[in-house]
Formats: C-alpha cells, structure tokens, sequence
C-alpha cells in the first residue's frame, strides 16, 4: 500500500513550478515554430532528391531515409551536450577564431550551398528531365543515403538553435 503524505505532495508541487511559468511556455512554442520553419527546407530537398528515382520507388526512398534520419536526430539530441561544448577555438586567423562547433555549422553550410547548387544547376540546364531513362540513373540507397546527411546537417543547425535558445532562458 502506497501513501501519499501531504508534504510528498507539496514536495512534487515545488518541483513542478516551472509548468506554470509563462517564459518556459514561450520557449516551447517559439521551439516549435522554429522547428517548423527549419523542417520545411529539409522537405523540400527531400522532395527534389526522391524525384530523381522512378514513381515506383519514391515513396520507399522518402519513408526510408526519414525514418533512418530520424535516428540520426535522436543520435544527434543525445549528444548534443557534447556539441555546444565545444567552443574552445581551434583556428585563429586574424580577430577570426573558429571553434569545432563553429568549423560544423560552416562545412555543413557549404555542403548545403553545394548541393543546392548542382540541384540548380541539374534543373536548369535541363538533365534532370522527365525522361524515364535518366531517372533510372539514380540509385535508391544513394538517394536515402543523400536524405539521411541532408537531414543530419538540418537537424545540426535547428538542435544548435534549439539549444542555443534553451540556454538563453535558463
């Protein structure tokens, strides 16, 4: 038999004063609305990635990589403590110093500017056409593997944001 004293529950009531403060729930939805926003870009690539495979397979490749970039997102979350740790600078140029943190989000950044380029640059020089035997050349499991790193580099930017935000209203 459980009993439940009075001071057991003003015990778990003291601890629970954070529900009712107003700032943490502005934090959550200001956390929301910018996952939300940093999701649709990563859609969006998702979408032009998935394209380049036959009708046949899209589904499977989008299905696939977002659940296995789901699990490189919880990878991520579970070490992100690690992550924002790690702003001891490792380069100096100039007044520039550039920390481990600071080298991921800039190659990750340069990744995606890459990739939106050839995309671009695909769409508009016109190979990446609706003829069926050059959507033949895009292989499924590189195209789930180009979903998953994408998502791994958006997740890294919008977990950073959500911390660096978690921190700030501490």
């Amino acid at each position: 038999m459980i009993v439940v004293t009075h001071t057991a529950v003003v015990q778990v009531l003291i601890h629970m004063e954070w529900i009712a403060d107003p700032s943490i729930w502005a934090g959550l939805v200001t956390l929301v609305v910018i996952e939300l926003v940093l999701g649709i870009d990563n859609l969006v690539f998702i979408a032009i990635l998935a394209e380049k495979l036959p009708p046949a397979q899209r589904d499977r490749a989008r299905i696939t990589g977002l659940m296995l970039a789901m699990g490189m997102r919880l990878l991520l979350l579970a070490s992100i403590s690690w992550l924002v740790t790690l702003t001891k600078p490792l380069i100096v140029f100039h007044d520039f110093s550039f920390s481990a943190r600071d080298l991921i989000m800039l190659f990750g950044g340069l990744f995606l500017l890459f990739k939106a380029t050839v995309e671009l640059n695909e769409r508009l020089e016109g190979k990446d056409s609706d003829n069926p035997t050059q959507r033949k050349g895009a292989k499924f499991w590189a195209v789930v593997a180009q979903i998953v790193v994408l998502d791994a580099i958006f997740s890294l930017d919008s977990v950073i944001t959500a911390v660096g935000m978690v921190d700030h209203w501490r």
